[in-house]
């Protein structure tokens, strides 16, 4: 007997996998980002459909990394537009220079207790290539030359639940243009 979660992950995985199988065969699809869902680091899953209506930012993240002070702007982020509905979620991955390359604890000591992170943080995930999360292998199919070039990549979900902003990894998270774009999406009914 499957009990629910095993069911739900098991049909998300699907609808992203016939999704993306047919943008790949040059179809249309209207999937959006809150058909996907992340085992949080806490061990429970970080379903994006949570978020429904609401603009997400998500960022691959790495705890070794020269742009790893970002978490405190993320954190900076956080707390400035979460009571207004925006959610970040952090997505540690090992995929650029090996710069995360610790477990569950190591990557909770840099984000929680180094820099205060209060923002969800998801188990370490492959954002990149054949074995990418489903979720980033829908953001490279929407925008593939946007995809993440090295860690902190910020993807800004639209309340729609579509991309809405990329930005780079330099971009700081308390960056104008970031600003902009969280209120622009804050706004947008």
């Amino acid at each position: 007997m499957l009990n629910r979660r095993t069911m739900l992950t098991t049909a998300l995985a699907a609808s992203a996998a016939s999704a993306t199988r047919a943008l790949a065969d040059g179809g249309m699809s209207r999937i959006s980002a809150y058909a996907f869902s992340f085992p949080a680091l806490s061990g429970d899953d970080i379903r994006l459909a949570a978020f429904t209506g609401r603009p997400l930012l998500i960022v691959n993240t790495a705890s070794l990394c020269g742009y790893t002070p970002q978490y405190a702007g993320l954190q900076e982020l956080w707390s400035e537009f979460r009571q207004r509905g925006l959610t970040i979620i952090g997505v540690p991955s090992n995929d650029f220079g090996g710069q995360e390359p610790g477990g569950t604890s190591e990557i909770s000591e840099t984000a929680h207790h180094q820099y205060g992170v209060t923002f969800p943080i998801t188990a370490k995930a492959v954002v990149i290539g054949p074995a990418a999360h489903p979720f980033y292998k829908w953001a490279a199919e929407t925008r593939p030359k946007e995809v993440p070039r090295w860690n902190f990549h910020k993807y800004l979900i639209g309340r729609d639940g579509y991309i809405a902003e990329v930005f780079a990894s330099a971009v700081e998270p308390t960056d104008t243009r970031v600003k902009t774009a969280v209120a622009k999406a804050l706004a947008d009914s």
